[in-house]
């Protein structure tokens, strides 16, 4: 190859990469360890808070455009920790998660606009335990330094998802009304 097509092929990707770099800064990732998704529920009409382990998050926000942002998180379902390891064992079971035959849980986005106090309203699909359904919640977005911070909580119904079957089903042991709170810190 010559000295002149090496000279070309180099001032081509520096073009590309000139060109490119609008969108490269747009790109966000998500810090794990800041981040967090937790449920709260009442058992004997006492509340528990737990938490998902494993989960990832990709966030394309556009403070300007919000109508444009796009969210997609997906939950790997055997991380899920009540702080007991017995406890954890019995909650991926076919009654609660299944997690075996559904091992993630997702939420996809498909609008976000501008809400009220300065908050997005996001509508989306939450998939859990192979069923999906449309859902909507506020969500805050504030600015620390270099990263973003979402904030939200979307409340679910268990039995919506099929989360207790047979004897679970029963609402006096577990409430049917679950919160679903996520706190999702991300870096340019």
């Amino acid at each position: 190859m010559s000295t002149y097509s090496m000279k070309k092929i180099a001032a081509y990707a520096a073009a590309a990469l000139l060109i490119a770099s609008p969108a490269i800064a747009a790109i966000v990732k998500v810090d794990n360890a800041k981040s967090a998704v937790n449920i709260v529920f009442k058992q004997m009409n006492v509340p528990v808070e737990a938490k998902f382990k494993k989960f990832s998050a990709s966030i394309d926000y556009d403070a300007a455009k919000p109508e444009a942002s796009k969210a997609t998180v997906d939950i790997d379902v055997a991380s899920f920790d009540l702080g007991d390891a017995e406890y954890n064992k019995e909650v991926l079971k076919k009654e609660w998660f299944n997690a075996a035959a559904f091992p993630k849980a997702s939420f996809v986005s498909t609008s976000m606009k501008a809400g009220a106090a300065g908050k997005l309203d996001v509508t989306g699909k939450l998939s859990i335990k192979g069923k999906t359904v449309d859902v909507s919640f506020p969500l805050s977005i504030k600015k620390e330094g270099n990263s973003q911070v979402f904030d939200g909580s979307l409340p679910i119904k268990r039995l919506t998802f099929n989360i207790g079957e047979g004897e679970w089903k029963d609402t006096g042991m577990v409430a049917d009304e679950v919160q679903i709170k996520f706190h999702v810190v991300t870096n340019p």
